[in-house]
């Protein structure tokens, strides 16, 4: 099995009756370490095959404030064969992808984004989207679509603006959307078959704090089918940032049809089951 740190992508021998890591593991891939303001994850999901592997790797900056060639290998998922040989920038232009999953019905990578500060409360939304291979989503030049960044005035590349696909569905306003997770089981109502759940950890330099829940997007034919709607809340119940009882980080849905939700405030990990 592989596990994704900062500064690159580890192998482990798998034991199904392991309840521990033993071993120091293998790297087979090198990535650029650190990043802005947290972007030091590295998530990393197989394909149905497990003959490719996807790592996320976000940003080292905001908006590229520290150069064009501080960025190299970042903002992007990357595809590697399993050996970590191979290398390719799959898609680019992602500020910061976390979550990752494949789309049930279509087989298409769906990611959850962090997009950029410092443009107010209001710009710019997160976002979770299909993933085109070969495809530049906009940072650092432009936000959702080929909304140019005026920050990125002196450094804009045109051509690139020209070509930044519009992501599938904002999820709020800095609301620091890390997991995605779609629902393959059948134990939980049916409105939520197929669809994905969200995560998001939680704002921090909003006036209005946002977040901190889990939420759900309806999904039909592998496709949105509907506004994102709140799922699992109650983290943050009073709005005050002394007052937050969880962040909600991780999802992982159990083959008995259970929700868990990885929450690194508490230092919980919180199960969601369907009522009996």
């Amino acid at each position: 099995f592989y596990v994704g740190c900062t500064d690159g992508l580890l192998e482990f021998p798998y034991d199904p009756a392991a309840t521990a890591i033993n071993s120091t593991g293998k790297k087979i891939v090198s990535l650029p370490a650190g990043g802005y303001n947290n972007h030091w994850t590295r998530n990393v999901i197989a394909n149905a095959d497990g003959t490719k592997l996807y790592i996320s790797v976000g940003s080292g900056s905001n908006v590229a404030e520290h150069g064009l060639d501080n960025e190299i290998r970042r903002a992007n998922i990357l595809e590697v064969n399993p050996d970590g040989s191979g290398e390719k920038i799959y898609a680019a232009g992602l500020r910061n992808p976390v979550g990752m999953d494949w789309a049930p019905g279509s087989g298409t990578l769906w990611t959850a984004v962090n997009e950029r500060d410092g443009l107010g409360d209001d710009l710019v939304p997160d976002y979770i989207t299909s993933v085109k291979e070969g495809a530049f989503y906009g940072w650092p030049f432009s936000y959702y679509g080929q909304n140019e960044d005026p920050r990125m005035k002196e450094k804009m590349n045109k051509d690139l603006v020209s070509k930044a696909i519009k992501p599938d569905v904002p999820v709020g306003n800095h609301t620091a959307s890390l997991g995605i997770k779609f629902y393959n089981q059948k134990t939980f109502p049916a409105k939520y078959h197929s669809g994905a759940f969200v995560s998001q950890h939680g704002s921090w330099n909003r006036s209005q704090f946002t977040g901190y829940k889990v939420i759900f997007v309806p999904f039909q034919n592998g496709k949105p089918s509907g506004a994102p709607e709140d799922f699992l809340t109650g983290f943050f119940p009073n709005g005050s940032t002394e007052d937050v009882y969880g962040r909600p980080v991780g999802l992982a849905v159990l083959s008995e049809g259970s929700l868990l939700v990885s929450d690194d405030a508490s230092n919980t990990i919180w199960k969601v089951s369907a009522a009996k």
